[in-house]
């Protein structure tokens, strides 16, 4: 049997407005990354720009005629880095990402993901192939976006815990078997998350940095083992029920961040540590409605079983 182990892309620092590409490009983007970048990149050769506004694979399909050029840029956060993969995919072009906020880990993946059936799903597409990182750009983002990618590291805490309840249960299949040794690099990784949220949450260098190597490392760790149980489990099938609830428009850590606190305590978890990052990288915990929370959860475990899930806490609320 045989198996791909995707590698990391190239990532490169570099302040955007120094950046010069003579290729002639299509930009993939945001309405607001791009109004808030677009200055900074006078040295790109610039052919067409396209707004994605959702993760939808027929919307995305239906771009690949108006791409235009040598070489893709993906500006903004993980909307506009799906979508370019996808495209870098069905088009055979390079891509370069370049990330507005450290707001997911979709900047360091081959996976790109899409909505349908009322879930996420993700398709193979591929990995960028640099990513060029400008602290300036980074610190510069909307505060709830600066640093929402930690939800994609602090999930460690919530899918980790589902993984060893699945493996107490029998229910991990062969591809996603329990490996111990995984969970403590993944733990690690969790550590180094909760120690810079502080600094990446106000802006600084450093603390975005290390972030960012957070991300890619928890990244890379799915990566070498196939599938991505250490990081992503009821945190994001929450995340996944109430955006169907509440419709596309919330970030993503608008929606894993409250998962995480949720799914954490039904575990029995301290959510002290967790709570005190989202915190710090100002991550909303309110912005779901209560009754929403409360619907969502009662119909998660159905949810769950429906779009044949991993197992995790998920599937057992309520006691089931």
């Amino acid at each position: 049997m045989s198996a791909v182990i995707w590698p990391l892309p190239k990532v490169e620092e570099s302040v955007f407005a120094d950046w010069r590409d003579a290729r002639l490009a299509t930009v993939i983007t945001t309405a607001a990354a791009w109004s808030a970048v677009r200055p900074r990149l006078h040295g790109l050769n610039i052919a067409a720009v396209l707004e994605i506004t959702a993760a939808d694979l027929a919307a995305w399909q239906s771009l690949r005629s108006h791409v235009k050029g040598e070489v893709l840029y993906a500006v903004g956060g993980g909307l506009a880095v799906d979508a370019a993969k996808f495209l870098a995919c069905a088009c055979a072009l390079p891509l370069v990402c370049l990330p507005t906020a450290l707001s997911v880990d979709a900047f360091f993946t081959w996976a790109s993901g899409v909505r349908a059936d009322g879930c996420v799903r993700y398709i193979v597409t591929r990995p960028p192939d640099l990513v060029l990182i400008d602290y300036t750009v980074l610190a510069e983002a909307p505060p709830s976006l600066r640093a929402a990618g930690i939800c994609d590291v602090l999930s460690i805490s919530t899918g980790s815990w589902d993984w060893r309840l699945a493996e107490e249960r029998g229910q991990n299949p062969p591809t996603m078997r329990y490996l111990a040794w995984v969970d403590r690099i993944a733990a690690a990784i969790l550590a180094a998350a909760l120690d810079c949220a502080e600094a990446a949450g106000r802006g600084d260098c450093d603390g975005l940095k290390q972030l960012a190597d957070c991300l890619a490392f928890e990244v890379q760790l799915c990566n070498q083992i196939g599938h991505s149980r250490p990081e992503e489990g009821s945190e994001h099938y929450f995340a996944y029920a109430v955006e169907n609830v509440l419709g596309k428009g919330l970030p993503h850590g608008d929606l894993v961040g409250p998962g995480i606190v949720l799914m954490a305590q039904a575990q029995g978890q301290d959510v002290t540590p967790l709570r005190r990052a989202l915190d710090a990288c100002h991550i909303p915990l309110d912005r779901i409605p209560p009754i929403v929370v409360q619907q969502t959860l009662a119909e998660l475990p159905a949810y769950v079983r429906r779009h044949a899930l991993p197992f995790g806490i998920a599937h057992v609320l309520g006691g089931e």
